[in-house]
């Protein structure tokens, strides 16, 4: 059995999705490759169709392996059919798309691969490991060209916007139905969506506006409700600058997260170096506040009061109460990223400087009225961007499944907000649906998407391949960790030992058993602690 392999942002296909890609016999080709330039779409044209030897596809410049994929991922693919086609549903629009078909070896599975932060590009390291394991997939680039980081896409492109939050999606995949009904003459026996952030927010999207799209859906650290996201991080952003003295350098940010750690670690009952119950901790970072003489590895006041408002989430000033969730302690290590510019994170300050207020020269984002410029993000962009509990509740209807997953110490999207939107589905799931078709799994010492302290790497798609397949509601994954732990805010961060554990449907938590070792995930089991 060949050994699990990462995907970017925290997709990982492990022995279960691997041998589950060959469980099938491979239909045979109902068409030559080259004839899928003639594949009839609506309001779209297939652009090429090529058949891929094994191991030559070169991606496009700029679209090499990431960090801790090998370089030998692509040399590794074998021969598949690349249907690459534009989608144009409005005058202003102009989606890229591309469906990878193995020659041999299909599963008789699809797969649907998302996006990070604005998109702009596809996924292909994504779509390699994908393909590799035997299923067709396709991503698209959601109809525009960009570095994720950036909005000016967007000005004057109300289409394009709609693209990006929806409909790109939905004809995607609409396409690669077609194109795998074409190609091998049957159509996929299961479509599933395995993707994280952006893409974890695409894939609830998915499910909510167009239910018979997806059998299964797995979402990690979704970025949703998208325009409180962008509320959140203009917040935080905000913080680092609301005084001259305010700031949290990445080493400051470490020196809090350890002693976070040392306060935290115990409380789930296993000394191990994660934090596996934050909310059950009380840290309070005025304990690491600067004593009378002391002018390093300290807080200042302020300082103090940046970390303070991180945790506390965002607040009416003018009644101190909590309106958008805050970051777990423990996440420290990745807020840099949201805090180091001369302005808040830029996808965050596009939404609102570009969209939200029309690139208007009077709006100050050191002014910002969090209550009221929360509603007008919601005012903008709720319809387009946001999926709510309610939504989702055609999907589960038609038996649906939906894996959520965040990480603890995700420093970009708070893991609060996947907590929240999970206790909104249960408010109005039907218990039956929620023991058979929705789980949560929170992971400690993960960042957003993979890395992180803790062991981060578990297979998404496998478990939502065997559950819709037929399988049980999965009720423990194991996960694993090798290799440096990583995040945005700490390249270089040290070699950690493996580990492995499990990991537990919410709120259930992994409790040491008394014996064994630590390390090992059989030492492990689920409880609920109260």
């Amino acid at each position: 059995m060949m050994a699990a392999k990462r995907i970017r942002r925290g997709t990982w296909l492990g022995a279960a999705a691997i041998g589950a890609a060959f469980a099938l016999a491979s239909p045979a080709m109902a068409k030559d490759c080259g004839a899928m330039t003639g594949l009839a779409l609506d309001k779209g044209k297939v652009t090429a169709a090529t058949l891929v030897a094994p191991g030559t596809f070169q991606p496009p410049a700029g679209f090499g392996p990431p960090p801790g994929i090998a370089n030998s991922s692509y040399k590794a693919l074998p021969a598949f059919c690349r249907v690459q086609a534009t989608l144009t549903p409005t005058s202003d629009s102009d989606i890229k798309v591309e469906v990878w078909l193995p020659a041999a070896g299909w599963n008789g599975k699809l797969v649907g691969i998302g996006n990070g932060i604005w998109a702009g590009n596809i996924s292909y390291a994504e779509m390699a490991l994908t393909l590799a394991a035997g299923y067709a997939v396709v991503a698209t680039d959601t109809g525009h060209t960009g570095t994720g980081l950036t909005a000016e896409w967007a000005v004057g492109h109300p289409e394009k916007v709609v693209d990006f939050g929806s409909r790109a999606i939905h004809l995607m995949t609409v396409t690669a139905k077609a194109a795998i009904k074409d190609f091998y003459g049957q159509a996929a026996k299961y479509s599933l969506w395995n993707s994280c952030s952006t893409g974890g927010r695409q894939g609830l999207m998915a499910a909510a506006r167009y239910p018979e799209d997806f059998d299964a859906v797995s979402s990690k650290a979704p970025a949703n409700p998208m325009t409180d996201l962008m509320t959140q991080s203009m917040w935080a952003g905000y913080q680092a600058h609301r005084t001259p003295g305010s700031g949290m350098t990445p080493s400051l940010l470490a020196f809090v997260h350890k002693a976070a750690v040392a306060q935290c670690d115990s409380v789930d009952g296993t000394t191990d170096g994660l934090i596996a119950r934050p909310g059950a901790c009380r840290f309070d970072p005025a304990m690491l506040g600067c004593q009378p003489g002391q002018t390093s590895t300290c807080l200042t006041p302020d300082q103090v009061a940046t970390m303070k408002a991180l945790y506390a989430g965002v607040l009416d000033p003018k009644t101190g109460r909590q309106i958008l969730p805050g970051w777990p302690v423990g996440s420290e290590m990745q807020m840099a990223v949201l805090m180091m510019g001369k302005e808040p994170f830029p996808v965050a300050t596009d939404y609102f400087r570009l969209l939200v207020h029309g690139n208007q020269p009077g709006w100050d984002w050191m002014a910002m009225d969090y209550p009221a410029e929360m509603q007008a993000a919601r005012a903008y962009g709720a319809k387009m961007l946001n999926v709510t509990a309610q939504d989702l509740q055609p999907f589960f209807a038609r038996g649906g499944k939906l894996l959520l997953s965040h990480g603890w110490t995700d420093g970009l999207i708070p893991a609060s907000n996947t907590i929240k939107f999970y206790g909104e589905l249960q408010q109005v799931t039907p218990k039956a649906a929620q023991e058979s078709q929705l789980r949560l799994f929170m992971v400690p010492g993960m960042d957003h998407c993979g890395g992180g302290e803790g062991a981060s790497n578990y297979d998404t798609l496998g478990t939502i391949d065997a559950w819709v397949s037929g399988g049980p509601a999965p009720d423990r994954i194991i996960a694993t960790r090798g290799g440096a732990a990583t995040g945005p805010a700490m390249p270089g961060a040290p070699v950690l030992p493996p580990l492995s554990r499990p990991l537990c449907p919410f709120p259930a938590i992994a409790s040491y058993k008394g014996s064994g070792s630590k390390d090992d995930a059989a030492s492990f089991s689920c409880t609920i602690v109260s």
